[in-house]
Parts: structure tokens; C-alpha cells; sequence
């Protein structure tokens, strides 16, 4: 259990039962997941910006708090990332981009990552992310391709692709993602990991993501126990973000065993109009079906709202203009070719369509509402397809669909705001993840967790604990 190896794959609720019982440090524990680094990250390039010194420092201290029986705080003593496009103290927050000048004092910590430090967490670095996270794959100008665990020619989605493949690999325990249309959920799906998107607000962002008010943050773990502490620690108010939700003092580990009896679930496979892979769906339905194993009321309904694609294009493209906007012009050749089309695109919506969206998003923010009124969560696949091959934005013909044709499950959650994790419900017959998406209403962050627990608990997680070949 305790062997170096093992340790990096352990959770943090253990680790931490280990450390207050003195059988394990924080520096082991760290000493393990620089081996797991070292044997993989040449493979997958999971990381942007890595700091081991500084990770040292960071699990030294707590290896003290830990021997003095005083630790900081919920997640004292585990191995943590955070994604490149949130700002952390001393690093480079390059967001995958070649247009943003590193050499700045980067003096200020974003808001999750000042909650995560000031409870204790060893920090090792920064994983990677398209430029500014505008698609839901993992490459970048900057930092190059991230590779999929479970296959090295597949990608591992986006845009916290990073995220999850060092989840997966157990390259640290706690992971930041964000999620403007699909950002934690896609990478969670096709990496096999544990990711939610919480309500928005409810995790504060500075600054404030050129995407609006679809953009969240949240936890990307190997369990659901582990994201549970960490939003936890994350969903703390700050006064830079002035979307952040008032102060709630919520543990959201407890009750999170409470079974899910009687809960009403609703299953839609499609959403009423999309098209999924036989494969995934299969995998879906058997997912519900263990939750009515356990006790749940699965009634296969769907929600009753139509695409709202065009909707969130309006805000998705608007936002990639608004942010080449405000990239001096003489740097946009240095931008993805992809991001600089979709600007293209997005200069193309007016003012009035852009309202429209706006209204969009209320009357299907109360559509929502109206529905889990009845049912408790929603399911549905995370993902209409498995992982594709690396250096594509989508496996279709036409480029101009991108990420959002085969992602049209996720970003209807990010314009209504929900709550909506990716639990790792099994695998296609070549080996690659599928994910299950449980949605639940605006701040029942407690029921998606209590859902996505009892079918983590009946179906454990599998993830590749192994070091990845360098071959691909």
C-alpha cells in the first residue's frame, strides 16, 4: 500500500488519513508522484510549467504542520495543478499562448489557487490548455500536443486536457479545470476521470474569463470524494469576482455516502436531438441501470428543449473576438489558425443576436429549473463520441462544426449553469473511456456528488496506473 508506487495513485482522503496517523509524509508522498512525472510526462506532456522545488518546499512544511498534529486545512499535504489559464503566484500563466509575454512579475494567485495554498496543498505546477481554452481538444502554439493515457494517438480532450491526463496517470491528486462549454467534462471523459463543473459562481474566477458567463472552475480528481474536499476548500466568495455566490459554509463530503434511494432520475441519451455513438450510449444506459440497481427511479425523458447550438455560438465565437480584440493586432499571427477563423466567425454575430442568446439562456435556465422540479438529476453521455486521433479539432469533414457538434451534451449546462460532472461509467471494445454526465439544478451540487458516489462505489473507477510507452 505504502510502496512509492502505490502512493502515487492513492487518493488524498486517504493520504490524509495516512498522515494523521504518521505512517506516511507528505514529502514521500510527493517523492512518489515525481517518480510517476518523471516515468510518464515525456509521453503525454500533461504539464506547461513544472515547479519540484517548490513542491518540495510546499510538502516539507506540511510534513512539519502534519508532525505537529496542526495541518492548514482540508487538502494539507496533497499533490496539486493548476490549470494554465488561472494565475499562480511565481509561475507563468501563458494560456498556451505565444502572444503573452513571459517575463512579468506574476505576483497574484487566482482565487482557487490562493484557497488551495492557504489550505495546504503541495503545488507541482501547471497543466496544459489550447490556447486560452477556446476547443475542446489539448493542443497548443505554445506548449504543443497533450496525448490521451489510455491511447497516445488519441486526444484527451479539452480545454483542461492536461488536467486529466495527470489525474489519470496520478501525476498529483487535485486537479483545477475550467469549463466554458464542456472544459472539465470533455477531458474527463476521455481521459476516464472524475470531473465537475459546479454552479456558476459558486467556485470564483479572476480575472474573469473573455467567455462570459458560460466559464467555470472546478475539481478534476481520480475520486469523487476528493472533488467533493476540494470544491469544498475552492468555493470560497472573493471580492475580485463579482459574479461570486455570497458564502455558503458547506462541507461538501458530507452526506455525500447518503445512497441515492428514491432519487428520481431522468435518462436521455440524445437530448431529444443528438446524434451518439452506439458505443457510448450503450455504455450510458448501463450506467443508469446500476442506478436503479441501488435504488434510484430511472425513467428514460428528455428534458424537452431544442439544440440551443446557435445560442451558444453567439456567446462562444462573440467571446473569441472580444478576446483577439484585445491581443495587439501585431501578435494575431501568432494565434491558433483555428482560434483566428472562429474570431473571424464570431465578428460576424450582431448585437441583436447576441441579445437573443443572452435571452436564450434565461428561458432555458427556467426550462431547467421547471424540470428537476420532477426529476432529481438528469443523465445523459458526457460525450456523443470516444477519443479521436491528436491534431484534429474534430474527427468530421467540416472543420466548421469543431468541438461543438461532438460536445452536445455539455455546453446547454454551461448557458443554463448548472451543475454537471462526468463520472467514468466504462469502455469502448478498443479501450477508450466513456463518460456519464449527471445533472442536477442550480446549486445542488450535493445531489450530483451523492449520485456520482453511490455509482462510483457500485462501478470503482479504473484508471492506468501504469507509466505510458513513449511510442505512439
Amino acid at each position: 500500500m505504502n510502496s512509492r508506487t502505490s502512493l502515487a495513485d492513492t487518493d488524498a482522503q486517504t493520504l490524509l488519513t495516512l498522515y494523521r496517523r504518521k505512517e506516511v509524509s507528505p514529502v514521500e508522498v510527493l517523492a512518489a508522484v515525481k517518480e510517476r512525472i518523471e516515468q510518464c510526462e515525456g509521453a503525454v506532456n500533461a504539464f506547461s510549467h513544472l515547479d519540484l522545488e517548490s513542491a518540495q518546499a510546499d510538502a516539507v512544511a506540511s510534513e512539519a504542520r502534519w508532525a505537529k498534529g496542526q495541518p492548514a486545512g482540508l487538502v494539507d499535504g496533497i499533490p496539486t495543478t493548476v490549470k494554465d489559464l488561472l494565475l499562480a503566484r511565481g509561475w507563468p500563466t501563458l494560456r498556451g499562448s505565444k502572444t503573452i509575454d513571459a517575463k512579468q512579475p506574476w505576483a497574484e494567485d487566482a482565487p482557487a489557487v490562493a484557497r488551495l495554498r492557504e489550505n495546504g496543498a503541495i503545488l507541482l505546477g501547471k497543466t496544459t490548455t489550447p490556447e486560452f481554452g477556446w476547443k475542446g481538444v489539448c493542443d497548443s502554439p505554445q506548449h504543443g500536443v497533450t496525448r490521451n493515457p489510455w491511447n497516445l494517438a488519441m486526444t484527451p480532450g479539452g480545454s483542461s486536457g492536461g488536467a486529466g491526463v495527470a489525474a489519470a496517470l496520478g501525476m498529483g491528486c487535485l486537479h483545477i479545470g475550467t469549463d466554458g462549454g464542456g472544459s472539465i467534462r470533455i477531458p474527463s471523459s476521455f481521459s476516464g476521470v472524475f470531473g465537475l463543473k459546479p454552479t456558476f459562481g459558486l467556485v470564483p474566477a479572476y480575472p474573469l474569463s473573455p467567455f462570459g458567463r458560460v466559464a467555470h472552475l472546478g475539481p478534476m480528481t481520480r475520486s469523487v470524494t476528493d472533488a467533493a474536499a476540494m470544491l469544498t476548500v475552492m468555493a470560497q466568495p472573493d471580492v475580485r469576482d463579482w459574479h461570486s455566490l455570497p458564502h455558503r459554509p458547506i462541507d461538501y463530503r458530507v452526506g455525500i455516502d447518503a445512497g441515492i434511494t428514491g432519487l428520481r432520475v431522468a435518462l436521455s441519451p440524445t437530448l431529444g436531438y443528438a446524434s451518439v455513438d452506439p458505443e457510448v450510449r450503450a455504455a450510458v444506459v448501463a450506467g443508469a441501470e446500476k442506478l436503479a440497481a441501488l435504488g434510484a427511479i430511472v425513467e428514460q425523458v428528455d428534458p424537452g428543449f431544442e439544440d440551443p447550438t446557435r445560442h451558444f455560438e453567439a456567446l462562444w465565437w462573440s467571446g473569441a473576438a472580444n478576446l483577439r480584440r484585445s491581443i495587439p493586432r501585431e501578435k494575431w499571427a501568432l494565434l491558433d489558425p483555428g482560434l483566428q477563423r472562429f474570431a473571424d466567425l464570431g465578428q460576424k454575430f450582431d448585437h441583436m443576436e447576441y441579445l437573443a442568446a443572452i435571452d436564450a439562456c434565461g428561458s432555458l435556465g427556467t426550462h431547467m429549473a421547471l424540470f428537476h422540479e420532477k426529476y432529481d438529476v438528469l443523465l445523459t453521455p458526457t460525450v456523443a463520441i470516444p477519443p479521436f486521433e491528436v491534431n484534429r479539432v474534430t474527427p468530421y469533414a467540416d472543420e466548421q462544426q469543431a468541438w461543438i457538434a461532438w460536445s452536445p451534451f455539455t455546453y446547454p449546462f454551461n448557458l443554463t449553469q448548472q451543475p454537471a460532472a462526468s463520472v467514468p461509467c466504462g469502455f469502448t471494445k478498443s479501450g477508450l473511456p466513456v463518460g456519464m454526465q449527471i445533472v442536477a439544478a442550480k446549486y445542488r451540487e450535493d445531489l450530483v456528488l451523492r449520485v456520482a458516489r453511490a455509482f462510483e462505489s457500485a462501478a470503482p473507477f479504473a484508471m492506468p496506473n501504469r507509466p505510458v510507452s513513449t511510442s505512439v
